[in-house]
């Protein structure tokens, strides 16, 4: 089942948690699978995990299989990790608002390059992913917590947080945790959101990092980064 995503929010069918739990069982194995694929990512370089930061900070507002690409392309001419702003700026193909994102980019960089390499890894404490989060939110231009949580998910360590981009809100809205999307998500409603979607986890008995996957392949039929 691919979810009907048109019209607003407030006129989306509710769905009850059988059919989701439904769709869980038959998603799971190819859900845990691409799971799996993130957390040998956190087994890579420290050049890898940064990759994976960068095209976070690509994502808002740009489709990921664009971001993806470019990323990709940028990590392999070593422009990623080299290149000056107008290098990275001009490898941004098709992502949107490329000069904020390219001098995002750069001073994530300079955040991270420490005696002549890449220093990331250190950053990142599995045992406390919630202070991790806020580091990365506190010191990264262009990370906010949705995107500082995707980045965590994409390196293996997102088992317990939410991203709340407008998949899951939508979803969260269809299953009555919301009665509309926020005008705008300060920390607070950041946390309160991803709560509610804690409890709804525990619930259908569906672990947060499933229920995430799940939510986008339901509503665009694929699994992406």
């Amino acid at each position: 089942m691919v979810l009907n995503t048109t019209g607003k929010e407030k006129n989306c069918r509710k769905y009850n948690t059988d059919e989701l739990i439904r769709e869980h069982a038959e998603r799971k194995n190819v859900i845990r699978k691409r799971l799996d694929d993130f957390e040998k990512v956190w087994e890579m370089s420290d050049k890898k995990i940064f990759a994976e930061l960068c095209f976070c900070i690509c994502t808002p507002q740009s489709k990921a299989v664009y971001c993806d690409a470019a990323v990709k392309k940028l990590e392999e001419s070593g422009k990623l990790f080299t290149g000056e702003e107008a290098d990275i700026r001009e490898g941004l193909t098709r992502v949107r608002f490329p000069n904020n994102k390219a001098r995002y980019i750069k001073e994530a960089r300079n955040v991270f390059f420490k005696s002549g390499r890449i220093e990331i890894k250190k950053m990142v404490d599995p045992e406390d992913i919630s202070y991790t989060r806020e580091f990365f939110v506190k010191n990264v231009k262009g990370i906010g917590y949705k995107e500082a949580s995707h980045f965590l998910r994409n390196i293996g360590h997102g088992a317990d947080i939410a991203i709340l981009d407008v998949h899951i809100i939508r979803n969260m809205i269809r299953f009555g945790l919301l009665k509309e999307k926020p005008s705008t998500i300060s920390r607070s409603v950041y946390m309160e959101m991803e709560e509610k979607l804690r409890k709804f986890s525990i619930e259908t008995k569906i672990p947060m990092d499933e229920m995430d996957l799940l939510f986008w392949s339901m509503e665009t039929g694929i699994i992406v980064k």
